[in-house]
């Protein structure tokens, strides 16, 4: 069967011996003759580089064929940007990273996705950690999405440009370009930020975002059916909606400046229809003749988006056919003596893992120096009532007026998240904030936890500093791979070019009484402790938690962390700790002056209370739980009870844990999550791991959901349960 290589040079040829090309199908439509060489090129360059992909890995130095054949009609929406605007791509986008480059002199476009292809490196965005389109010269930020799970961060950050929070490093004008695949538009992922954008705009709030659909009428075997795609993005509430044929150049490049000149001026979204072909199969494994015919194959070689261009240079008198060729060979000789240097060249990773560093002492300084600069105005926001004159607070209190705090201290802040502004949450943890720094800086969202996650995710990349609320932890499931696939992989996939630092609170864990049921008592953490560079904290005392949260702030601020910060919610107003009225569960807030020496250091763990005989090492609801315990054995058993708190389950401080336990002979891991993928596992393995002697337990919440009501306490780890344990462990 004839190739598209083939295809496209027999065509060329046979026009240049005189067959005429195709007629225009936009002829009055007036193009710049320079603009449509441009265009050419760049598809020509994207087309050859899909080619040579394929000889590397039939050479095994290529690892990547998802190629951009049939797509190179998208050289035109980056002909219609500029190299300012951020661009957030579809994986088939080889047409629009050359058109861009050859707008930014000095760009190495080819060299530039040949090293991505081989892992090499030289490689300018991931540094050969993935096949990927991005440049921080050229504004293209790096996304390894498949299902259209950039298009949250891509709303987030066009939501971010106009707000004046901070300085964005945009211009004032600048649009966001998304781009993604018809099949990919069904996503649930696709419809939650589709629809943010839509409310959005409804409510008049400026989002100035150019969406890009690329719809090649199939997804890798799946049928697209026949306008549907048309049908969902053009009745898109909010949205203006284009559509432009990939095998019309001149309409498409005229459509696509329109569209975008009307983004950038009225500031509001858009999306891009834009009908495009795929030729060689999915990547290079896909085996098209399993599905499509021979015939349909070749019939959709006469809507190869180059013959298009071709045609119409020829008509329009600007390239002949012949010199179309002569462009399309001399770009396959550049392009292929750049391929086979690609062998000798290569430098291979040294270490894959270099960004997710854990965390160390050494940024203790660095926290506290940030964490002090408050400012004029502290007690203007708080009312003319400073939270250090208060008396003791909860835990809920301490992290209220930490919050006011971290505002103050770090103006690119914003709180946002499900009824945290005007209600001042669920729990009251955010009350005033909105009412002390305005709606700009504590603000409701629409419900859908992936849209709080994609306005933290592009808010980060315009230079706020994202504090966003999920409200339990059971919700955080609904988007969890908008931290696994997007947040925390950012700074790995770019190799510490691009970051998106933000905290992430999460009201969660267990023990509430007479509410909840499983979405409201969640226990499972799992899902945060596996996730490459995460940092997760988990509150447990009034006395600790600011300065806990404060930490996760420097971190995230200063080197672009991500970091989620859990705060047990049957702590959040438990005041008494052994008996009513003891105030064991209080503490006084220390002003800005004393932060630094209250703070624990950076990674570590913390000893709540010493003893020799036996150490509990818990977190969370853990904590005032083994307290009791330890209460309980010192009575009946004189035992002297040392209890840990861990602070941070990921990267979990194992060093900080083995010194902490140091001349201990036994050791129980009080653990409130599940005994299957629990924080226990970790926290044996990692003392089995670092050679402890002493004898080692565990006691866990059993693997269930947890039911409603009293129901709770056969699942959920208990008093009495630790207690057993520990006698247990004593002997």
């Amino acid at each position: 069967m004839e190739s598209i290589d083939e295809h496209l040079v027999r065509r060329l040829t046979e026009w240049s011996a005189g067959q005429p090309p195709p007629e225009e199908t936009s002829p009055d439509v007036d193009i710049d003759p320079g603009l449509l060489v441009d265009y050419l090129d760049a598809q020509i360059q994207s087309r050859h580089l899909d080619l040579a992909l394929r000889w590397l890995q039939t050479r095994q130095e290529g690892f990547y064929t998802i190629g951009s054949s049939g797509h190179e009609s998208n050289a035109a929406v980056a002909l219609a940007l500029r190299p300012t605007d951020p661009a957030l791509l579809h994986y088939r986008s080889g047409a629009f990273y050359a058109a861009r480059a050859g707008q930014v002199a000095g760009s190495t476009p080819i060299a530039d996705v040949l090293h991505s292809a081989a892992a090499s490196r030289q490689d300018p965005i991931s540094g050969g950690r993935h096949k990927v389109f991005g440049h921080r010269d050229l504004n293209i930020i790096p996304q390894t999405s498949t299902i259209a799970s950039h298009l949250p961060r891509a709303m987030g950050l066009a939501f971010a440009l106009d707000r004046g929070v901070t300085d964005t490093g945009y211009p004032a004008d600048a649009v966001v370009v998304c781009s993604f695949g018809d099949a990919s538009a069904n996503h649930s992922t696709a419809a939650g930020a589709l629809n943010a954008v839509g409310y959005s705009a409804h409510q008049g709030i400026p989002v100035p975002l150019l969406f890009v659909c690329e719809d090649n009428g199939i997804g890798i075997s799946t049928r697209s059916p026949r306008g549907w795609v048309r049908r969902m993005l053009s009745a898109l509430p909010g949205i203006h909606y284009a559509y432009a044929d990939g095998t019309d150049p001149a309409g498409l490049l005229a459509t696509a400046a329109e569209v975008a000149h009307q983004v950038r001026t009225r500031r509001q979204p858009a999306v891009l229809h834009l009908s495009t072909v795929r030729f060689m199969g999915h990547a290079g494994s896909d085996a098209e003749l399993a599905y499509r015919t021979r015939a349909e194959i070749l019939a959709d070689h006469a809507r190869d988006p180059i013959l298009a261009t071709a045609a119409l240079l020829a008509r329009r008198r600007i390239l002949s056919p012949a010199e179309t060729l002569t462009r399309y060979e001399h770009s396959r000789k550049q392009v292929m003596d750049q391929a086979r240097l690609i062998p000798g060249r290569v430098g291979r990773l040294d270490d894959p893992a270099a960004v997710t560093a854990p965390l160390t002492a050494r940024r203790v300084g660095r926290v506290g120096a940030a964490a002090r600069r408050t400012g004029a105005g502290r007690e203007r926001a708080f009312g003319g009532r400073l939270p250090e004159s208060r008396g003791p607070l909860t835990l809920a209190q301490s992290i209220n007026a930490a919050l006011h705090d971290a505002l103050l201290t770090w103006p690119q802040a914003q709180v946002f998240g499900e009824d945290v502004a005007r209600k001042g949450g669920v729990y009251g943890v955010t009350r005033g904030l909105r009412k002390a720094f305005g709606a700009n800086r504590v603000f409701d969202t629409l419900l859908d936890e992936q849209t709080v996650l994609g306005v933290a995710l592009g808010g980060a990349l315009a230079g706020t500093l994202p504090i966003p609320e999920i409200q339990y932890l059971a919700y955080l499931h609904n988007a969890e791979d908008q931290l696994r696939g997007e947040a925390a992989s950012l700074r790995f996939f770019s190799d510490g070019r691009y970051s998106n630092g933000m905290v992430v609170r999460i009201a969660g864990l267990a023990y509430q009484k007479g509410f909840g049921g499983h979405f409201h008592n969640d226990n499972s953490v799992a899902v945060l402790r596996d996730i490459p560079g995460l940092a997760f904290a988990v509150a447990s005392h009034p006395a600790t938690a600011p300065a806990l949260l404060r930490q996760c702030l420097a971190l995230a601020e200063q080197e672009g962390r991500v970091c989620v910060f859990l705060e047990p919610i049957a702590l959040y107003h438990r005041r008494d700790l052994h008996t009513d009225g003891d105030g064991g569960w209080l503490a006084d807030y220390p002003q800005p002056a004393d932060w630094a020496a209250t703070e624990n250091p950076l990674g570590q763990v913390r000893t709540v209370c010493e003893g020799t005989d036996l150490a509990m090492v818990t977190f969370g609801n853990g904590v005032p739980m083994s307290l009791r315990v330890a209460g309980t054995l010192a009575r009946e058993r004189q035992v002297g009870t040392r209890v840990i708190d861990l602070q941070w389950l990921a990267p979990l401080p194992a060093a900080s844990l083995r010194a902490a336990l140091a001349g201990i002979p036994r050791v129980l891991v009080v653990d409130e999550s599940r005994a299957s993928g629990g924080v226990s596992e970790a926290v044996v393995a990692a003392l089995v791991d670092g050679g402890f002697t002493g004898r080692v337990s565990r006691v866990n919440s059993v693997d269930s959901y947890i039911p409603l009501g009293p129901a709770a306490d056969q699942v959920l780890l208990g008093e009495d349960d630790v207690l057993a344990a520990a006698r247990s462990l004593l002997g």
